[in-house]
């Protein structure tokens, strides 16, 4: 058994997107005119399964109006030679180069309008020259950074995470304002019991625009998967205290997927038929209630998370449920749910 870059063993990504499987269940698009923009989306390539380009066009264009994308980093394309720090710039490179392809098929949605990579802002005020680096190699899609925040001694989660308290560093608040001036933004994957630093982080830099992503990713694996209603009310505490600042934002999304979200319980990858939009909202109501009532629309943003959460569920019964959660709202606040917060705050 060997192990990928991700630090999960290769045969863990086998049949990890079981299309003939998701296919069992179908349904017809709500809403299928709304302008969406997805601000959360990756590329993946082997051992990962192949979800390059062709297949998330496939997803895009399932029948959704999904008009633009933002590409978040995953760890992979970076260059194989020349100094270290610089070598995350080969995946902006390299996802340029993938949008570029797709802005010349007619009709196609602007796929990584936006793009945000990766950098080690522990570097400190080093981190400029990587900053600008990814800025040329992005021609004009590059819009920040993410800051990978996440750690849990609890929690067996077979990924790379951060040593615990990496944002109070020096260095890494030295790298950090380096962002603001260069107008960029900072994307922040954090689980649910680590939300209190950033929160810290962003009163520290009310300049700098964070963006949580995963609704502050709460767990759902053991033994939090044991405890849903401590689970909760911690998560709500915490998200009280992001939203009082107010250069947070918030996106809606990633609770499915194998990793680390709180549907695992659920078991909905073992079921014969998978979930349909109807369930998955009701899923995901209680988060999106208390997330809407803290944040409001203007701050937050649905999101895919795709591949990742195509695990359990189809592309087009994710953005239904998200659809289902946004009945009775007002245009203008569908709006900014499903594409103006995005645009907003990617600059798109």
């Amino acid at each position: 058994m060997t192990e990928s870059a991700s630090g999960l063993a290769d045969s863990f990504w086998d049949n990890f997107i079981d299309q003939s499987w998701l296919d069992r269940h179908q349904e017809d698009v709500l809403e299928p005119q709304l302008p969406i923009v997805d601000p959360h989306h990756h590329l993946w390539a082997i051992p990962r399964p192949d979800y390059q380009t062709p297949q998330l066009l496939a997803d895009l264009g399932a029948g959704h109006n999904v008009v633009a994308t933002v590409y978040l980093e995953t760890l992979a394309y970076y260059r194989e030679s020349g100094p270290e720090h610089l070598r995350p710039v080969g995946e902006t490179a390299y996802v340029t180069a993938a949008a570029e392809a797709v802005a010349a098929i007619p009709g196609a949605p602007a796929v990584a309008a936006g793009i945000i990579g990766q950098a080690d802002l522990a570097r400190g005020a080093a981190v400029q020259e990587v900053l600008e680096a990814h800025i040329e190699a992005g021609r004009g899609r590059f819009k920040g950074v993410r800051a990978n925040l996440f750690h849990d001694a609890q929690v067996e989660f077979g990924y790379p995470g951060p040593p615990p308290g990496l944002s109070r560093q020096k260095t890494f608040r030295e790298g950090f304002a380096r962002l603001a001036p260069l107008e960029l933004v900072c994307d922040v994957m954090a689980f649910h019991t680590n939300q209190v630093e950033i929160a810290v982080l962003a009163a520290a830099f009310p300049d700098t625009t964070l963006i949580v992503n995963h609704l502050g990713a709460p767990i759902g694996r053991s033994p939090y998967a044991e405890q849903p209603g401590e689970v909760f009310a911690l998560w709500q505490k915490n998200m009280r205290l992001l939203a009082e600042q107010p250069n947070v934002m918030l996106k809606i999304g990633g609770l499915g997927g194998p990793f680390f979200g709180v549907l695992l319980p659920h078991h909905l990858r073992e079921r014969p038929v998978p979930i349909g939009s109807e369930e998955l909202a009701g899923l995901y109501r209680p988060w999106f209630d208390v997330a809407i009532d803290l944040f409001g629309p203007d701050r937050c943003m649905f999101e895919s998370n795709f591949p990742a959460d195509k695990y359990d569920c189809s592309y087009v019964v994710l953005w239904n449920a998200f659809k289902r959660l946004a009945e009775g709202f007002s245009p203008e606040e569908k709006t900014a749910l499903f594409s103006a917060t995005a645009s907003h705050t990617y600059s798109l």
